[in-house]
């Protein structure tokens, strides 16, 4: 893979449906992490299209606190983008209605997941196996909205059953408008080498838009990534989670060929302090607290003394003793840097 020199892209810019996607920077939908306050501050560091947290097909999950919170879009921008998963085909497409009529502009199917726990319903990557079923779904979810439908797959169910290349088929011919590709097998799970061979032949095979997911966390591996695959995009997942600034950072590399400095400490407690206040607000004292936790632990843990603040900050168990704390840590950190 060689360097932004030799890339040639035509545009920076694609659309999925009528929607066109200003930056070639996607953030991957995450259960339990990509709720609105952190979809919010990806976008605004740059990514181009974000997806909300998983929503179940099951009807009688919808009316669930956590399934409410989980289509909440708040005042975010066009295309808003909800993943569903769901192993039959009627009520996926139930299930699509239902979040196009709360707001959803694009309606992302889940075939990617490798958690036991959704896999064991049949649902997620355990749908590979079956490509019959993933095509009577698809169709049935493009038939029932009008809006753009996504897919997320991997690239097969283990690594002697490869079949990306046929599900991308598949999803095209039923009318997907776009499709994310992790770069490992169900059975792989996160563990191990992305391999990119197989999202460069689903990009040749097909002619919608391909987004290549995967072990993605640098500028420098995106423009590689893109490179070799032939991708749309890039889809970011765990690399974003406590470091939003790698849409912004990816993008003016792509634009710029440059690579933008990391972000001062001022500007690393600024954004912290603004997120958490963010969660707070959006689930309230004890959601927001237990939230807050993980969230704060992906900024800091890599910090000089990160590691022992997030062990004394997991202990809080107020809003305002949160806020606090991360205060002092930063304004300790700032009073480090200017006296080296």
């Amino acid at each position: 893979m060689s360097n932004f020199r030799s890339l040639k892209f035509e545009s920076l810019l694609f659309s999925i449906g009528q929607y066109q996607v200003e930056h070639r920077t996607i953030l991957a939908p995450m259960a339990g992490v990509t709720d609105l306050p952190f979809r919010q501050l990806c976008r605004e560091m740059g990514a181009g299209l974000v997806v909300s947290e998983m929503v179940a097909a099951d009807p009688s999950t919808w009316s669930t606190r956590k399934s409410r919170l989980r289509i909440q879009f708040g005042d975010e921008p066009a295309p808003r983008s909800v993943q569903i998963a769901g192993y039959d085909p009627q009520m996926m497409a139930e299930a699509a209605q239902f979040n196009v009529d709360q707001g959803a502009q694009i309606i992302d199917i889940n075939m990617g997941c490798p958690a036991k726990k959704v896999c064991k319903r049949a649902a997620g990557s355990a749908l590979l196996q079956d490509p019959a079923l993933v095509n009577d779904i698809l169709k049935a979810v493009v038939e029932a909205v009008e809006v753009p439908v996504t897919l997320k797959i991997r690239t097969g169910w283990d690594r002697q059953n490869r079949n990306a290349v046929t599900i991308a088929k598949i999803a095209e011919d039923a009318g997907i408008a776009a499709l994310a590709v992790h770069g490992r097998t169900r059975a792989c799970r996160f563990v191990g080498e992305v391999e990119y061979d197989t999202i460069a032949q689903v990009v040749e095979a097909v002619s919608i838009p391909v987004l290549a997911n995967g072990d993605i966390s640098t500028p420098e591996k995106a423009v590689s990534v893109l490179e070799y695959t032939g991708a749309a995009a890039v889809m970011i997942g765990r690399a974003a989670q406590g470091n939003p600034w790698v849409f912004q950072q990816i993008n003016h590399y792509l634009e710029q060929g440059k690579l933008l400095a990391p972000p001062s400490i001022e500007e690393a407690g600024r954004v912290m302090t603004r997120h958490l206040k963010a969660l707070h607000e959006f689930y309230g004292e004890v959601g927001g607290v237990r939230i807050s936790r993980k969230h704060i632990g992906w900024y800091i843990n890599p910090l000089p003394g990160g590691k022992d603040f997030t062990s004394q900050f997991n202990k809080l168990d107020s809003t305002m003793e949160q806020r606090a704390l991360l205060q002092q840590f930063f304004a300790r950190a700032q009073y480090q840097e200017q006296a080296a």
